[in-house]
C-alpha cells in the first residue's frame, strides 16, 4: 500500500514541485531536498518533510526519486554528495532526470554492485502534466521492479517499461526529437499562414482533427499564437536533449538532420535573442528574426 513507502524526492523545479504534490496527495510520506533550499521549504506546507542535505533526505526511506538537471548533477548527488551511500540495502533509484542513455546505464552498474535497484524514468507532458497527473513516464530496467513501482507511478501518469537500464533515456531522445521537431513545424506553419493573410487561430482550429493535429499543434500552437512562452519546458533544456540526441546518434552512425536543425534554431533564440530560459515554443521567435521585417509585422502569429 501507498502510506508504508517512503520517498525522497531529490530536485525541486518547473517539474518536481507538482510531482512532489501528487505523490502527497497520493498518500506517500515524501522528504524533499534541493540545491536552493527555498523551493524545498515551500512544498512543508503540503506535507513533505525537508531536508537539509541529499543524504539526510534518503535515510531510511525505500525508493529515491532524482528530478536533476543533468548527467553530472545525478551523479555528482549520487556518489560525491552521498546519497548512494546512505540508501538502505534494497531500496531503489528512480531516475526522472533527463540525462544520457550511457549515464543511465554507468549509474545503474555501479547502483546494483551496492546493493541498490536502479530504473530510469525520464517524463514528458511539461509541467501540465506534472500538475494534471498525466506524465508519459519512459521507464528502462527490470521488469519486477518497475512492476513493484506501479502505484507509485501511478499519481504521476502512465508507465510503460521499454527496455533495460538506459532504455527510458533512450525513449525520451525519441521523443525530444518528435517534440522539437513538430514545435518547428507548427511555428513555420502559423508564420506561413499569418504572413499569407489567413487567420492563424482559425487556421490551427481547421486543422485540428487531421492529419497535422497533435498536442504540439493544440498547446505550443496556442502559446505562439498568445505568444506566451513562459517556460513549461525551457529551451536550454530542450538545448541539452538535442545535443544528448546528436551525441547518441553520432554513436550509432545515423544522420539526424532534422534534429541537427532544430538544434541550430534553439540555440539562435538563447545566443542571439537571450531567450535560453522561455518556452521551447519561442522557437517561432528565430523564424520571425530571419524573416523580412516587413513580412513579420504582417505575419507575426497572435501579433
Amino acid at each position: 500500500m501507498a502510506e508504508f513507502k517512503k520517498i525522497a524526492f531529490l530536485g525541486i523545479g518547473l517539474m518536481g514541485a507538482p510531482m512532489v504534490r501528487r505523490l502527497l496527495q497520493g498518500g506517500f510520506p515524501v522528504t524533499v531536498w534541493n540545491r536552493t533550499h527555498d523551493k524545498a521549504v515551500a512544498l512543508d506546507q503540503d506535507g513533505a518533510c525537508v531536508a537539509s542535505t541529499p543524504a539526510d533526505a534518503v535515510e531510511g526511506v525505500d525508493i529515491v526519486v532524482t528530478m536533476l538537471s543533468d548527467g553530472p548533477a545525478v551523479a555528482d548527488v549520487l556518489f560525491s554528495q552521498g546519497v548512494a551511500k546512505s540508501m538502505k540495502a534494497g531500496s531503489v533509484l528512480v531516475d526522472m532526470s533527463s540525462i544520457k542513455p550511457g549515464e543511465a546505464r554507468d549509474h545503474a552498474e555501479k547502483l546494483t554492485a551496492s546493493g541498490l535497484k536502479h530504473v530510469d524514468a525520464p517524463v514528458s507532458g511539461g509541467t501540465r502534466g506534472a500538475e494534471d497527473g498525466t506524465l508519459a513516464i519512459m521507464a528502462g530496467g527490470d521488469a519486477d521492479v518497475i512492476e513493484a513501482l506501479m502505484d507509485v507511478f501511478s499519481p504521476l501518469g502512465r508507465v510503460k517499461r521499454v527496455g533495460p537500464s538506459g532504455a527510458g533515456q533512450l525513449s525520451k531522445l525519441a521523443n525530444q526529437a518528435i517534440v522539437a521537431i513538430n514545435i518547428g513545424g507548427v511555428a513555420e506553419a502559423l508564420l506561413l499562414a499569418s504572413a499569407g493573410g489567413a487567420d492563424p487561430a482559425g487556421v490551427r482550429d481547421a486543422l485540428k482533427g487531421g492529419f497535422a493535429d497533435s498536442a504540439i499543434l493544440e498547446q505550443h500552437g496556442k502559446r505562439m499564437l498568445d505568444r506566451n512562452f513562459t517556460p513549461g519546458g525551457e529551451i536550454r533544456t530542450q538545448i541539452k536533449d538535442l545535443n544528448n540526441i546528436l551525441e547518441e546518434a553520432a554513436a550509432l552512425g545515423l544522420a539526424l538532420p532534422l534534429v541537427s536543425a532544430m538544434r541550430d534554431i534553439f540555440e539562435f533564440v538563447r545566443d542571439d535573442l537571450d531567450g535560453g530560459h522561455l518556452d521551447h515554443s519561442a522557437a517561432l521567435l528565430a523564424l520571425e528574426a530571419k524573416s523580412p521585417p516587413h513580412k513579420v509585422a504582417r505575419g507575426r502569429p497572435g501579433g
